[in-house]
């Protein structure tokens, strides 16, 4: 299967390597802040996955296919090698990247995600975007009220309007819905790790303490997959957790790639 060439931001112009891959609905543009701080000593990279930000549509969407593209991008780059972060989906296709293509991945940060299955927590929301009347919406203020009814939570309604554009006088999601709805078992299966080698580097799972993606249960799986690994817990943060605590996710990334180092 052809890599899709991945639209993508970059910042910084020295140091070692950082690519970050967001998650599911996601794009590269939430991880704009954390790239910025971390460009101070890195060139990084920041991508939109396939059928996400502003990269290219595509029927499949399993752990494979992502990790080509962002195999691929590492090719456009010209970077033999970097050190990878990647959030939730982004997790596991980082997982899958550093176990197939371990000469690829320097080191691992994976946020708040384990390689195991998840419940379906992402369906409410494709069905609230997907009767959104974009043919009659007027103004992002509507968009937003028309989510309310079916999504209280304001910060969840404006992660996802991130992917609401202005197009010709109207609106349309950047992401392809479609897509992303035939792939979700996919999506929320494990990346298929089994018949990998464990990834030899350094790795750091990042869990937010107000999160239930990364519990004691998924230890022997991320031990078994990661031999290498540490799990450490930012306290105050959720899911989102580069976003409810950016200066304890800051940190923890700067140490983590420091101890490397060393």
């Amino acid at each position: 299967m052809t890599a899709l060439p991945l639209a993508h931001a970059c910042f910084g112009t020295g140091g070692p390597p950082v690519l970050i891959i967001h998650g599911l609905l996601g794009s590269g543009r939430n991880w704009q802040s954390v790239a910025q701080s971390l460009a101070e000593h890195h060139q990084v990279a920041v991508p939109d996955l396939r059928n996400h930000g502003a990269s290219p549509h595509a029927d499949a969407m399993d752990y494979p296919a992502m990790a080509r593209d962002v195999e691929a991008l590492l090719d456009r780059l010209q970077w033999p090698r970097a050190h990878v972060i990647g959030h939730s989906m982004g997790g596991k296709v980082a997982m899958y990247l550093a176990m197939s293509r371990p000469e690829r991945v320097a080191s691992l940060l994976v946020a708040d995600i384990a390689p195991s299955h998840y419940p379906d927590r992402h369906s409410p929301y494709l069905d609230a975007m997907e009767t959104l009347p974009l043919a009659t919406l007027r103004n992002r203020a509507q968009a937003d009220t028309h989510l309310a009814a079916s999504i209280p939570q304001a910060a969840v309604r404006l992660f996802l309007l991130q992917n609401l554009v202005a197009d010709n006088g109207g609106y349309r999601w950047r992401a392809n819905l479609a897509a992303i709805r035939a792939n979700l078992p996919a999506v929320l299966a494990p990346p298929h790790l089994k018949a990998l080698p464990p990834y030899p580097g350094e790795t750091l799972f990042l869990a937010g303490a107000d999160s239930d993606y990364i519990q004691p249960e998924h230890y022997p799986a991320i031990g078994h997959c990661f031999p290498q690994a540490r799990v450490r817990t930012l306290h105050g943060a959720g899911h989102w957790l580069h976003v409810e605590q950016p200066t304890a996710f800051l940190q923890a990334t700067r140490d983590f790639f420091a101890a490397g180092q060393a």
